[in-house]
């Protein structure tokens, strides 16, 4: 388990505690001083859904790293092929017991790039030195003219998509279930002898005739009369059905028990549903891009004759992108497609070139059937939809975890048909253009037949300028939107003024102190606390003490320690210092620390966790 991940169950106490941001819990999730989670339903009957299976392995994993096992530097002229090359190379080694090849270590350098690159191969990661401007210290893949029209720089999977569409003979076995309401992990079905624990399965919810009356055609106004032309854009039977990918983790007669919950009711009587196993041959796992910059050459302004995507990352899983810039795209930074349980952290996706327009600037952009899929301290700018979801109902339970949207044209939104279980976790827009910045609502008869955007999602501890920003918030039919403990002037439910719909749940509008300050971090941490596997060394404890030394406190332990690190943070969770020290006393000067209250954690060498608070 990671240090930060049970230090924040420890703030969730000292923040209760220190009462320096007069701290409060939403009706809907009440926080134990233990960090454990008690959810509580809304008028609706409906809870919140734990977001914390989102991200690489399910959110149970940390990033791997992985060994380099080949180097390359820039050549004159076109890297395409030599990059490709080294790509491959890696691509047919064996993979290890963890299903990794290795890395292809870019040294720093400019790589003209007139083609595309590919990491199609289990276990591969591209690598770099660097992120930033200068080729002396960094890896800069600069993308070369336009062919194909509007290619994409690199794609990290499968060219293919691979959805789980395409079902395995005699695997189907309907769900029994009146209600299997949303955040359920469990259901039962006809027939479980079909499958075992570990086995892949798709949850699907088909479009029917009820389902779609039940959504009111999606909220898309009939055509227009006087415009006989114009097509009908209202949802249609089967158009949009719901799936949702996941595995098996028991089997209880016919009641099975699946990895990560459903994001939206499953209703029998309005559409039977039912599971089936997927045939996945072809899907990439265990890809990575790391530390380096992809540059797209344009000729500014609204020139679109240009490489439109950064990255796709298609038909893969456990995929991950950490510390790289992407500039100039047109359409995306990172654009998801099939792709799952997957994280995407400390990125930069800035100044997009293109027509300032449809289909155009989602910088992070979550497309057709992207599950569970983390985007954590990402920074966006100048673009459209910084953060969105570009994909439809067969998009759910992805995660945009504090990361920040600069200067933004448009909205941060669901954008259209259904998406489901979007977290917006401590997202921040500054610098803003526009008031109306973040949205949960329906999109009506804007796009092709966009109507109901995001059902049963969040927006958690967000801040779009209290003074300025509106957040637009809507109910869907069979659902809700939530925004809890967000900051902004206005939270709308007829954000754009030809929509006037019945507002989202709203709770403690434009109130600090929200407890737990991320729901994802929390649900998380607890999740892992409950499973975790750690060493215990009983008689072994942590105390603080005041020293005779002015502006000094001292760290006492038990018995001696062989490597603990000691780390302070405030009451905002900010890392004051971090120090490691073996034995049984560590001094620690805190002359410099402002007034305030702070927490002192100590990770033992046995992997203990203590904390303490002192106020300065």
């Amino acid at each position: 388990m990671k240090k930060s991940e049970v230090t924040l169950l420890i703030f969730l106490l000292i923040i209760t505690i220190a009462g320096a941001q007069t701290p409060w819990q939403s009706e809907l999730l009440a926080v134990g001083n233990n960090g454990s989670l008690t959810y509580h339903a809304d008028s609706n009957g409906f809870k919140i859904p734990d977001f914390s299976h989102a991200g690489y392995k399910g959110g149970d994993k940390d990033l791997p790293e992985v060994a380099t096992v080949k180097t390359i530097s820039p050549v004159s002229g076109d890297n395409t092929k030599h990059i490709q090359d080294a790509i491959d190379y890696i691509g047919n080694l064996p993979k290890n017991a963890d299903g990794i090849r290795g890395a292809l270590l870019l040294n720093a350098g400019k790589y003209d790039v007139y083609g595309s690159l590919y990491v199609k191969y289990d276990g591969v990661v591209l690598r770099g030195v660097g992120d930033g401007e200068n080729p002396a210290k960094s890896t800069i893949i600069y993308a070369r003219g336009n062919t194909p029209d509007q290619r994409t720089v690199i794609t990290l999977g499968n060219t293919s998509q691979i959805n789980g569409t395409k079902q395995i003979s005699n695997t189907k076995s309907n769900i029994t279930d009146a209600k299997v309401d949303v955040g359920s992990t469990d259901f039962s079905v006809e027939n479980a002898t079909l499958y075992n624990v570990g086995d892949r399965i798709i949850i699907y919810h088909p479009a029917s005739q009820g389902w779609i009356e039940a959504v009111n055609q999606g909220g898309v106004p009939y055509p227009d009369p006087s415009a006989p032309t114009d097509p009908d854009e209202r949802w249609k039977v089967n158009q949009l059905p719901i799936n949702y990918n996941r595995y098996i983790t028991a089997i209880n007669g016919n009641q099975i028990t699946v990895d990560a919950p459903v994001f939206y009711t499953l209703n029998k009587s309005v559409s039977p549903c039912y599971i089936y196993k997927p045939d996945m041959t072809g899907l990439v796992n265990q890809v990575g891009l790391e530390n380096l910059r992809i540059d797209i050459e344009t000729l500014g302004g609204e020139n679109e004759a240009h490489a439109w995507q950064a990255v796709r990352y298609k038909s893969c899983e456990n995929a991950w992108a950490r510390n790289c810039t992407f500039i100039h795209f047109g359409q995306s930074g990172i654009i998801t497609e099939a792709c799952s349980r997957s994280t995407f952290t400390d990125c930069k996706a800035i100044d997009p070139v293109a027509i300032i327009t449809g289909e155009r600037m989602y910088n992070f952009n979550t497309y057709v059937y992207s599950q569970l899929n983390l985007f954590k301290n990402c920074y966006a700018s100048n673009g459209r939809h910084h953060y969105v979801s570009n994909g439809t109902s067969s998009t759910s339970g992805n995660v945009f975890l504090r990361c920040t949207s600069d200067a933004t044209n448009s909205v941060n939104e669901g954008h259209r048909q259904w998406t489901q279980g979007m977290l917006y976790d401590n997202h921040k827009e500054i610098n803003l253009k526009r008031d109306f910045v973040l949205g949960l609502y329906n999109r009506v008869a804007m796009g092709t037949g966009h109507g109901w955007a995001a059902v049963h999602s969040f927006l958690w501890n967000c801040d779009v300028d209290s003074n300025f920003g509106k957040i637009g918030l809507q109910k869907p039919p069979t659902g809700q939107n939530y925004a809890i403990g967000c900051l902004a002037k206005t939270i709308t439910g007829n954000p754009v003024s030809a929509t006037n719909f019945t507002k989202g749940y709203v709770e403690g509008h434009n109130k600090t102190g929200l407890i737990p300050e991320s729901l994802y971090e929390a649900q998380l941490a607890e999740r892992k606390k409950s499973t975790a596997n750690i060493p215990i060394k009983q008689n072994l404890s942590f105390e603080v003490y005041p020293t005779i030394a002015t502006n000094f406190v001292q760290v006492r332990m038990t018995e001696n320690s062989l490597d603990s690190v000691i780390q302070i943070r405030d009451i905002t969770g900010k890392l004051f210092l971090e120090k490691h020290f073996s034995g049984k006393k560590f001094d620690i000067d805190i002359g410099k620390f402002s007034r305030g209250i702070y927490l002192i954690t100590c990770q033992t060498q046995f992997k203990n966790y203590y904390s303490r608070i002192i106020k300065i």
